[in-house]
């Protein structure tokens, strides 16, 4: 059976429709079996998993794990290397589930006692460890159960394989781990510190895989804060390796992972940014991964060539990404990215290409590249990204309508050249849409653009913000669990309720609603930044000629301001000032009324206070007011 299924998936699955795969696990596990017996048993098993994933899910389907774990437990070290290269051979298929690896909480312990029975036991354990290490829990189990005490040692292994399952095992442990990677920095093998024992791996001599993996390791440490970002190991050899990567010369995978192990190296920081922009020509290098493959006469290998055609997208996402990354900070990083050959073109290609994750990494670049207002002018503007963005928005999943709505804030800022197309192309009606979804991030971007579309804007696109928003969801959104919604919302009324004859016109179809919600606002348990921009907005209806009257004729929203004025926080006392400064003006009709009524309250008494104030702008603008008295 061995020598007729190696090596030949047809034999492979005649053997599994005929029903060997049961017998063999009976097999396996007889008492009466000798290890020998069981052995070629636990050998034909393993072949019969390298074949299709369909055999895999043949083999997982008759339980074969729990029969392989049992194995292990035997005493004779072949059958349990045979049982664990099996093992190893299924738990790396993409069809099964990495929890079968922890349902059982002996199994974890157990494969740590047997890491130091051979290499073979070392290999194939880490590369079981480093397939099913899937996120957090995962990643503490093992850390619990001393993974990083029990594998340090084999980075120094005589056998490769071993080191580089080793290498394998701590990328995934560390990766967005700051508890597994602070113990990784003070971890010793054989008198050095693991991270020196990294850098060592990533020398140009090394194999490019061992290059890339602790690679992978220093920057997913550097990430959960263990390395700093301006550690030589770091500054000097991670981010070069990387950048090496992505070089012409590298196989497609390689070059994906450089480029997206570089992306994420360097994120959040624009020191490393700027380095990695001038290292090796990186910008002109990715270009190339757009003009992939370049000539198909050079490839020798068809085979090689038609893995590469039908994976070149991923080489596309990861330009993205990594373009993302380099200009998220600096204008003359994004000037530069843009200035790149057809860049804009490539973006906005990649905006409606097929794959979910190409759009994503589009989307996100050129967010990124937005934050530029020299290029929303100018790039943005010649290339009408608008356009496909709009077509984006309309039915994406979650994850690119986010950084989808985050970029079309920006394309709505006063001074974006492209608002007034995406005004006419039904941009108001979506975004209303986006501020009723489950998912905060979208309400918060829904909002945020409305906001901004709402500066400085006329008469006509308000009416039509509130209209297509409609009150009710509008006071939905003021009491909205999320502080950005509410933060956002109240800036967009503060828009909306800006030039006289527009508070006028809104405060006399809505004033009432609006009245009411400020007041829930200044009573209930807000944070200074909410209640000073609700005192904004009322300093704003102050300002209007009728809209006054509401303020004036409302003794509780009165006493709020009095009580504001007295408040503790000068945020809060200048926003109230405001409000009673806009009551009082002089030359508006009916301000002596105004003004007699303030003063039976009692608002003159606090101006004199405020007069005395020891800030500046509170006493100057206490002054002025009252100036106005004496006028």
């Amino acid at each position: 059976m061995k020598n007729a299924v190696i090596g030949n998936n047809k034999q492979k699955a005649n053997l599994i429709v005929l029903g060997a795969v049961p017998r063999l696990l009976y097999l396996l596990q007889q008492e009466t079996s000798s290890t020998e017996l069981k052995t070629e048993c636990a050998v034909v098993l393993g072949s019969l998993a390298m074949g299709t994933e369909n055999n895999v899910k043949s083999l997982l389907d008759c339980h074969i794990i729990p029969a392989l774990l049992q194995g292990l437990l035997s005493l004779d070290l072949k059958f349990i290397e045979a049982c664990l290269r099996c093992l190893r051979t299924i738990f790396t298929s993409p069809v099964t589930p990495e929890e079968l690896l922890y349902t059982d909480a002996t199994v974890i312990p157990h494969l740590m006692a047997l890491l130091s029975k051979s290499r073979y036991t070392q290999e194939y354990i880490c590369q079981i460890f480093s397939h099913c290490c899937k996120g957090p829990d995962h990643q503490t189990i093992l850390f619990n159960h001393g993974a990083v005490q029990n594998i340090a040692h084999l980075l120094t292994s005589v056998s490769y394989k071993v080191r580089m399952q080793a290498l394998k095992c701590f990328s995934v442990l560390a990766f967005e781990n700051p508890q597994v990677s602070m113990t990784l920095v003070n971890v010793l093998v054989d008198g050095e510190l693991l991270p020196q024992i990294f850098v060592k791996m990533l020398q140009r001599d090394k194999p490019i895989e061992m290059q890339l993996t602790s690679a992978k390791c220093l920057t997913y440490m550097c990430r959960a804060g263990a390395i700093r970002t301006d550690d030589n190991c770091i500054v000097l050899k991670t981010l070069p390796c990387l950048v090496r990567m992505c070089s012409k010369e590298r196989l497609l995978e390689e070059r994906v992972e450089g480029a997206e192990t570089l992306a994420y190296l360097i994120e959040p920081d624009v020191e490393l940014q700027r380095i990695a922009s001038i290292t090796d020509h990186l910008i002109a290098m990715l270009a190339d991964y757009f003009k992939y493959p370049s000539s198909v006469s050079a490839i020798t290998d068809i085979k090689r060539l038609d893995h590469d055609l039908k994976h070149a997208h991923e080489l596309r996402q990861a330009a993205f990404k990594l373009y993302a990354s380099l200009g998220a900070n600096d204008e003359d990083i994004r000037k530069k990215i843009i200035e790149t050959e057809n860049m804009m073109d490539r973006i906005v290609t990649g905006l409606s290409e097929s794959s979910v994750k190409v759009r994503l990494a589009a989307v996100r670049c050129l967010h990124s590249l937005s934050r530029s207002v020299q290029q929303l002018r100018t790039s943005f503007q010649d290339h009408a990204v608008w356009k496909p963005l709009m077509k984006v928005l309309q039915n994406a999943p979650d994850e690119i309508l986010v950084v989808a709505s985050s970029m079309l804030c920006n394309l709505l800022l006063e001074f974006s050249p492209s608002k007034e197309p995406i005004l006419e192309s039904g941009a108001v009606e979506l975004l209303c849409g986006l501020t009723q979804s489950e998912n905060p991030a979208l309400r918060v971007n829904g909002i945020w653009a409305l906001m901004n579309m709402a500066f400085q804007a006329e008469q006509k696109i308000k009416a039509d913000i509130l209209r297509s928003l409609s009150t009710e969801q509008l006071f939905r959104l003021l009491s909205d669990s999320d502080l950005n919604v509410l933060m956002k919302t109240l800036g967009l009324l503060r828009n909306l309720l800006s030039t006289r004859p527009h508070i006028d016109k809104i405060m006399s179809t809505h004033g009432k609603q609006i009245m009411q919600a400020v007041t829930l606002i200044l009573e209930g348990e807000h944070n200074i930044e909410v209640k000073e921009q609700t005192l904004c907005i009322l300093a704003n209806i102050a300002d209007g000629t009728t809209a006054k009257e509401l303020i004036m004729t409302n003794d509780d929203i009165l006493q709020k301001i009095k009580y504001y004025m007295g408040h503790s926080h000068i945020k809060l006392q200048l926003a109230a000032m405001f409000c009673i400064s806009n009551l009082i003006w002089n030359e508006e009709e009916g301000s002596q009324e105004r003004q007699d009524k303030l003063r039976d309250m009692g608002i003159v008494d606090i101006l004199h206070k405020l007069s005395q104030s020891p800030d500046s702008n509170l006493c100057d603008k206490a002054k002025t007011a009252l100036q106005q008295y004496l006028a």
